[in-house]
């Protein structure tokens, strides 16, 4: 390490990359707590950036000499920043091109067995309804979820309902509304509150082209771990698991689609791809990052579908701009049930611990919720007290 009557600029270099360091370690170690605090869950998001930083910080390092430092001391931090790139590089691998592909590629031809959807974020307060529109009438999904639509953004949409008459609509002014258009008919669609009670999910079954197979559909868009959101990722997981647990009870098709505020490398969607048997089309054919739409350098996959193994990929794309933070993302498959037991030797297993921790997630969950609503409860008789 250089004495203090070194340049100033060379001790500024050793402190920044020495805090980048650090933080690079500490960042990738948080995680492995699996504790579900916003500050500590929000680190399963980056970790491509993670990697990007960690190797810079290296190149750093190594022109800085830290690996002539006497003892350890330079060899154990190398070592430690070489281990956080090798197990963040791990972590994204199987949403790269260098791994096999989860889902198979469609071999069919004949349309009667495909189903195609489209889901968006708009981010209720962007106001290019007309982008959002061009584009869904661009790539013309069977099915179309969007999601943080009020009334404004129902009212603006509302022309798809003439290519897609079968709806289900739940617009809000929370940021959690939804609206759902499908071309294909439907069976039981249903708005559920799973959990929050400003929180709706879809429920549905829908009918492919052939006219005699259905399909079990959910729409999803929980909370994320975030301080104007929510102080844990508690509710979050829970939902997603409670989802898990109701496919894995029922043997059919299915269909997972939405933005899950949560990416496909955390132990949560791994977990819910376990106990739910629901297969990721990303593994193998790319990252394609839904989030943040402005920002290059700030994105990682929000928005997802996850499937039963009954069904192959025809197309998988991310879809242009629409003025939200989101880009919204589409996908066409096939099914192909004859198939069905090859690709499930891809899917990822449930142990015992595994049923267990989503048992004890889903009850921490509502547990979560009643002590809000007491809360609410609370904070809103106190606040009658104040103004009578």
């Amino acid at each position: 390490m250089p004495t203090l009557d070194a340049p100033i600029w060379i001790l500024l270099a050793h402190g920044l990359t020495l805090l980048l360091a650090v933080l690079a370690v500490v960042a990738t170690l948080l995680p492995l707590l699996r504790q579900t605090a916003w500050w500590i869950r929000v680190f399963d998001f980056p970790r491509l950036q993670i990697v990007g930083v960690t190797l810079l910080v290296v190149m750093a390092a190594w022109l800085l000499d830290w690996h002539h430092l006497p003892g350890l001391a330079g060899l154990g931090l190398m070592t430690a920043l070489g281990a956080v790139v090798l197990y963040q590089s791990v972590r994204i691998a199987p949403y790269t091109r260098i791994v096999k592909k989860q889902v198979g590629d469609s071999t069919l031809k004949d349309g009667q067995k495909h189903i195609s959807l489209a889901v968006m974020n708009v981010l209720q307060y962007n106001k290019h309804s007309d982008m959002a529109l061009r584009v869904l009438q661009q790539v013309d999904p069977d099915v179309i979820m969007a999601v943080e639509t009020d009334e404004w953004w129902h009212k603006e949409l509302k022309p798809l309902e003439k290519t897609h008459p079968y709806t289900c609509h739940e617009p809000l002014d929370n940021t959690y509304g939804l609206l759902f258009f499908s071309r294909l008919p439907l069976e039981g669609c249903q708005v559920k509150y799973l959990l929050d009670d400003d929180v709706p999910s879809l429920h549905t079954r829908i009918q492919l082209p052939d006219g005699k197979t259905w399909v079990r559909l959910y729409g999803l868009h929980p909370k994320p771990p975030a301080p104007a959101e929510s102080k844990t990722s508690t509710k979050r997981d829970a939902e997603l698991l409670l989802v898990g647990k109701e496919i894995n009870e029922h043997e059919e098709p299915t269909i997972v689609f939405g933005d899950m505020n949560d990416v496909a490398w955390s132990h949560t969607s791994e977990l819910f791809r376990r106990i739910s048997g629901l297969m990721d089309p990303r593994v193998g054919r790319g990252l394609l990052p839904t989030f943040h739409a402005d920002y290059l350098a700030l994105r990682w996959p929000l928005d997802h579908v996850f499937v039963s193994p009954d069904f192959k990929v025809d197309d998988i794309q991310r879809l242009p701009y629409v003025g939200s933070d989101h880009f919204p993302i589409y996908i066409k498959l096939s099914y192909e049930p004859y198939d069905k037991k090859v690709q499930e030797e891809n899917a990822e297993q449930a142990d015992a611990d595994d049923y267990q921790e989503a048992n004890e997630k889903i009850r921490e969950g509502f547990e979560e919720e009643v002590e809000e609503e007491l809360e609410e409860v609370t904070n809103a008789e106190e606040a009658k007290k104040v103004t009578s």
